[in-house]
């Protein structure tokens, strides 16, 4: 009697560059050095001295950049909306599953993050903000119009090209990326497949 030899074979994958399209004002709020130094001296028992606000250095803080100075969005952002898209599919979609079949690419940020890079130019937008009992204003940057591009890998044996376009199209119609979005009762950030640019096959 003989063991039987178990044949596994390579999982088969494709990259695409995707074209996006923003159909509503992309607003940003990068988590900015300064609230981080902010949460580390509170965890450390320190009192952070009160500073005047900066509207200007506000907003500078809340864009993303890519190394070469570039403005950029997490490519991750793109990835949630995707598979939030699967709840408008039923049970037959798993949102697990998607995680694990599909990856957004991009380009390394200032912070070590992947970033997509944004066409566009960034303007500043004041918002009254509720904090706790009271309010603020918050000074961030929005882009409108906007585009960008994202490379995506998906297991092609578990997914077809046509599904994850389909995918991508309905997480920025329903869920969104950015601020105020769709997922958080907003209408920003929407975006849609670019149909005036070509979807490439990288490999």
């Amino acid at each position: 009697m003989t063991d039987a030899t178990v044949q596994i074979d390579r999982i088969a994958a494709e990259t695409i560059r995707v074209p996006i399209i923003g159909t509503a004002p992309l607003i940003v709020h990068r988590f900015a050095a300064k609230a981080k130094q902010q949460m580390l001296d509170a965890m450390q028992g320190k009192r952070s001295p009160k500073k005047n606000k900066d509207p200007q250095a506000d907003y500078e803080g809340s864009l993303y950049r890519l190394t070469d100075g570039s403005y950029g969005f997490p490519t991750i952002a793109f990835k949630a909306a995707t598979v939030g898209a699967s709840r408008f599919y039923g049970k037959d979609v798993s949102l697990v599953g998607l995680r694990q079949t599909m990856f957004f690419k991009g380009l390394p940020g200032e912070d070590g993050q992947q970033l997509c890079l944004l066409d566009g130019e960034p303007t500043m937008r004041e918002d009254t903000v509720r904090v706790g009992q009271g309010s603020d204003l918050r000074y961030r940057g929005q882009f409108w119009p906007w585009a960008t591009t994202v490379d995506v890998t998906y297991v092609s044996s578990a997914l077809t090209r046509s599904s994850v376009l389909s995918l991508i199209d309905a997480g920025g119609m329903g869920v969104g990326i950015g601020e105020w979005r769709p997922e958080k009762r907003g209408d920003f950030g929407t975006f849609a497949i670019d149909e005036k640019r070509d979807v490439e096959v990288i490999s």
